[in-house]
């Protein structure tokens, strides 16, 4: 049970000191991403240099898992490649729709495995993965490969 306490830690640690949250100006690409279950909302920020991620940053309402969950996220992809930060997001977004099967990989999740027993309860993985798909979506935008 440490390590759910110390998990509980990180996570309350980014809730309340979030990173990256004010929104840049001039970005590549905003968005904004809207849980319709439970109306957490994330403004999203990108700024790259050619494939290079220079800047995320975000502004949101919502509870302490989309919060915290985007701004681990958001110290994990500034500095990667944007195809190396999609790996990224497929990888937690894996670890969360594992249902708690898996514990996640922290030399690529970093905090962001903080979360994986989030994954037990499918009402707040929408939650933690809110930032994520934000961060997916303006992404593919900035590179001009977008989905559908």
């Amino acid at each position: 049970m440490e390590l759910d306490s110390l998990y509980q830690e990180v996570i309350l640690d980014h809730y309340k000191n979030p990173a990256h949250k004010k929104l840049s100006a001039n970005p590549t690409v905003s968005v904004h991403h809207v849980n319709p279950s439970c109306g957490d909302e994330i403004t999203l920020n990108l700024i790259l240099d050619g494939s290079k991620v220079k800047d995320v940053s975000w502004d949101g309402v919502g509870c302490s898992i989309s919060q915290a969950s985007t701004s681990i996220m958001t110290d994990l992809m500034i500095g990667k490649e944007v195809p190396e930060a999609l790996s990224v997001v497929d990888e937690f977004t894996e670890l969360m729709q594992s249902k708690g099967t898996l514990n996640g990989n922290e030399e690529t999740l970093d905090d962001a495995v903080a979360l994986a027993g989030v994954s037990k309860f499918p009402a707040r993985v929408k939650c933690a993965l809110l930032g994520w798909m934000a961060f997916k979506d303006a992404s593919l935008q900035a590179t001009g490969k977008n989905e559908g």
